[in-house]
C-alpha cells in the first residue's frame, strides 16, 4: 500500500509537472507573436488611413473654397517671400512696386476681352502707332501652352487687327520665334513665363516698349491649381520680373494686370 500510494503520489506530481507549465508556456509564446504580427497591419492601415485623409481635406478645401480674384497685394506678397531668402530688408523694399502700376484687376466677372477693353480704352490708337520690331505692346503671361492658344482664341472681340504671336516652347522653335519678331510687327504676345525669359535672353525680344503686362492671375487647372500655385512656373515669372519689368514698373511706362 504504501509502494502504490508513493508511485501513485509520484505519478500525480510527475503529471502535475508535464501538465501545468506547457499550456503557460504555449500561452507566452502565442501571445507575442498574435501581437507582434497583429500590429504592423494596424500601423500600415492607418498611416494609408492618414495619408488619404490628408490628400482629401486639401482636395476639399480647394474645391469647396469660392474662388477670390487675385489683387496687387497678393501678387507683393508672393514676391516678398520669394526673394526673402536671398534679399536684404533694404533689397525687399526696393522690390516694392508703386498702386500706381497696378491696373484694375479682374473680379472674375469679365471675360479676357472685356477685361483687355476695360484696362485698356485706347488700344486701337496704340496699335496703329506701334512699328517697332523685336518688341510687343501687351504680353499675356500663362502657366502652359495650352492655355496660351485658349486665351488667344477668347480674345478675339478686343484684338481686332492685332498681330498676335505664341509666345511658348511646345512646336515652336525659340529660334524661329527670334526670326518671326525681327521680320514683322507684332502687338500682342501670349506664352509662358519660360519662353518669354529665353527670348529675351537670346536678344530676340525687347521689353522698353512693353506699356501693359497681364498675369493669367485666376484660372485654375484640372488640379485646382492657379499659375502661381505652381512652384516652377512661379519662380519662371519671378525671373522675368528681374529681367526689366520692376523698372519699366518704377518708372511708370509700364502696367500690369491680373486677369
Amino acid at each position: 500500500m504504501e509502494a502504490s500510494d508513493g508511485e501513485g503520489g509520484g505519478d500525480t506530481e510527475m503529471m502535475q509537472q508535464e501538465t501545468a507549465p506547457v499550456p503557460a508556456l504555449s500561452k507566452k509564446t502565442k501571445q507575442p507573436k498574435e501581437c507582434f504580427l497583429i500590429k504592423p497591419k494596424e500601423t500600415s492601415e492607418d498611416a494609408t488611413k492618414t495619408r488619404k485623409r490628408r490628400k482629401k481635406k486639401i482636395t476639399d478645401v480647394l474645391a469647396k473654397s469660392e474662388p477670390k480674384p487675385g489683387t496687387p497685394e497678393d501678387l507683393q506678397k508672393l514676391m516678398k517671400d520669394y526673394f526673402s531668402s536671398n534679399r536684404s530688408v533694404i533689397e525687399l523694399e526696393e522690390l516694392n512696386l508703386p498702386d500706381s502700376c497696378f491696373l484694375k484687376a479682374n473680379d472674375l466677372t469679365h471675360s479676357l476681352s472685356s477685361y483687355l477693353k476695360e484696362i485698356c480704352p485706347k488700344w486701337v490708337k496704340l496699335r496703329k502707332n506701334h512699328s517697332e520690331k523685336k518688341s510687343v505692346l501687351m504680353l499675356i503671361i500663362c502657366g502652359s501652352a495650352i492655355r496660351a492658344l485658349e486665351l488667344i482664341r477668347s480674345m478675339t472681340a478686343f484684338r481686332g487687327d492685332s498681330k498676335v504671336m505664341k509666345l511658348f516652347a511646345k512646336h515652336i522653335k525659340v529660334q524661329e520665334q527670334v526670326k518671326l519678331l525681327e521680320k514683322r510687327v507684332v502687338h500682342l504676345g501670349v506664352g509662358t513665363p519660360g519662353r518669354i525669359k529665353e527670348l529675351i535672353k537670346q536678344g530676340g525680344l525687347n521689353l522698353n516698349p512693353l506699356k501693359f503686362l497681364v498675369f493669367d492671375w485666376n484660372w485654375r487647372d484640372q488640379k485646382l491649381r492657379r499659375m502661381m500655385d505652381i512652384p516652377e512656373i512661379r519662380k519662371e515669372v519671378f525671373e522675368l520680373l528681374e529681367m526689366g519689368v520692376f523698372s519699366l514698373c518704377k518708372s511708370e511706362s509700364l502696367k500690369l494686370g491680373l486677369f
